[in-house]
């Protein structure tokens, strides 16, 4: 059982955040249900307030102490608000009461957006699920099993569930952090307060196929389409290939397949995959293949704890430790701006195939996942499989739609059928869909301009 804790420890992903945030920026992700009729507000206030009591970890505010920030026990929740436009826009934490998540929705939608302080999209999307299912009790009266991620919020708080893992599972020896810049994705920036979301939505099963006749899982697939998008861009952007950058896409991956661990924060480390175009130009197949065999080289057990590891490490360093929290900013200041955005071209994040309770399905139509603006890179991508159906998401803070247009251009070429969103168009009107044969015509799906 978890004790009613003051004040708590953020764990070690979470300590980078503070310090790299700026006034017009905030590490946010956003995790969506659509259900089969509209959202009754007053009902999912109550909803609320049920999943917090359950996961009161997540009732934080951010505090400045004299060496460390640190959480602070909130009462209560925040307001249920109505969705935007623009998603994951900058969270002004004094504006929201001082809690790190907002609960949003619109029409048939419900939204959770999460500063990444408080966790990563493994455990928003058990609280998500959690805060669904308690609405379809409230509002229908069912019966929902506490299983496939979903929690029984008349249980009490578990103080595993609030552990910070790196701590617990890191070892001694860290993996070293240099690694060359990637190519910068440029084009004209929007406003502070405009974020376009593109979705790419298309079946799984045909997707799997291709993915199964290249011997390649769908997020290597996905990021091999992303990687040669990109150089494609780069040999447009730099002719003279001697000067061509590292593309490289950023791939986090979840830890918790490697320990025993039910932590609800954050507890995922990263891969950075890619190819060298200076060397020439790849086709797709050579993409895949350098694809491939990087995530199985970089996504083990080992390699991962190792870069954990150093982060813990030079976490517990005596100089670092007692120097005030000033000095630590700055500190964590210039080894995010080193070894953060600047060592990838984008970020593809796959949450996999989410699974509900069998009395949830029938009430639960769609489920999305947005990762918020990075701080430098311009575009990236977030995915989630439900109901047979592949949601592709890009989020983008330039104008330039070309990578998004080009990534589903090549999935229509290969003979997939995909149906385009985005929240440049009317609330209210409906997406386009295209198949290959409308391949040529496809831009139109993307300028909402």
């Amino acid at each position: 059982m978890l004790k009613n804790k003051a004040w708590m420890k953020l764990d070690n992903a979470a300590k980078i955040y503070p310090a790299a945030k700026r006034r017009n920026w905030t590490a946010l992700f956003r995790l969506s249900a659509e259900l089969d009729e509209p959202v009754d507000p007053l009902i999912l206030e109550q909803a609320q307030r049920n999943t917090v009591a359950r996961f009161p970890f997540y009732a934080q505010r951010l505090r400045r102490g004299l060496f460390w920030f640190y959480l602070e026990q909130l009462e209560g929740t925040p307001p249920v608000q109505k969705d935007v436009a623009n998603p994951c826009v900058r969270m002004r934490l004094k504006e929201n009461g001082g809690f790190m998540f907002r609960v949003r929705y619109y029409d048939r939608r419900i939204a959770v957006e999460f500063f990444h302080v408080l966790t990563d999209g493994a455990g928003g999307l058990i609280f998500l699920k959690t805060l669904v299912a308690e609405y379809l009790r409230l509002k229908h009266g069912l019966q929902i099993p506490p299983c496939e991620g979903v929690a029984d919020c008349a249980d009490s708080p578990s103080a595993e569930e609030a552990e910070d893992a790196y701590a617990r599972f890191a070892r001694r020896i860290g993996a070293s952090r240099k690694e060359e810049p990637a190519f910068f994705i440029r084009g004209t920036d929007e406003n502070d307060e405009l974020v376009h979301i593109t979705t790419g939505m298309l079946s799984v099963e045909p997707l799997k196929i291709l993915c199964h006749q290249k011997n390649v899982s769908l997020t290597e697939y996905l990021t091999a389409v992303l990687i040669l998008v990109i150089q494609s861009i780069q040999a447009r952007c730099i002719p003279n290939q001697r000067h061509h950058k590292p593309v490289k896409i950023c791939v986090p991956v979840n830890l918790r397949q490697f320990y025993p661990t039910r932590t609800m924060r954050n507890f995922a480390s990263y891969v950075n995959v890619g190819i060298e175009p200076k060397y020439g130009e790849y086709d797709f197949d050579e993409i895949l293949t350098a694809v491939h065999h990087g995530m199985g080289a970089e996504a083990t057990e080992k390699k991962l704890n190792a870069k954990i590891s150093a982060n813990i490490n030079s976490e517990r360093n005596r100089l670092l430790r007692f120097a005030p929290l000033f000095l630590k900013n700055a500190a964590l200041k210039l080894t995010f701006h080193l070894v953060g955005d600047r060592l990838s071209s984008s970020s593809i994040s796959n949450l996999g195939v989410v699974r509900l309770p069998e009395e949830m399905t029938p009430y639960v139509k769609r489920m999305d996942f947005v990762l918020g603006p990075l701080s430098k890179t311009r575009v990236v991508c977030a995915v989630l499989s439900y109901n047979g159906c592949v949601n592709i998401n890009f989020t983008r803070k330039i104008r330039e739609s070309a990578v998004e247009r080009e990534f589903f251009r090549f999935l229509v070429r290969q003979g997939l059928h995909v149906k385009v969103e985005s929240n440049r168009l009317s609330l209210t009107r409906p997406a386009r869909s295209f198949s290959v044969k409308e391949e040529a015509s496809c831009p139109t799906a993307f300028t909402a301009e």
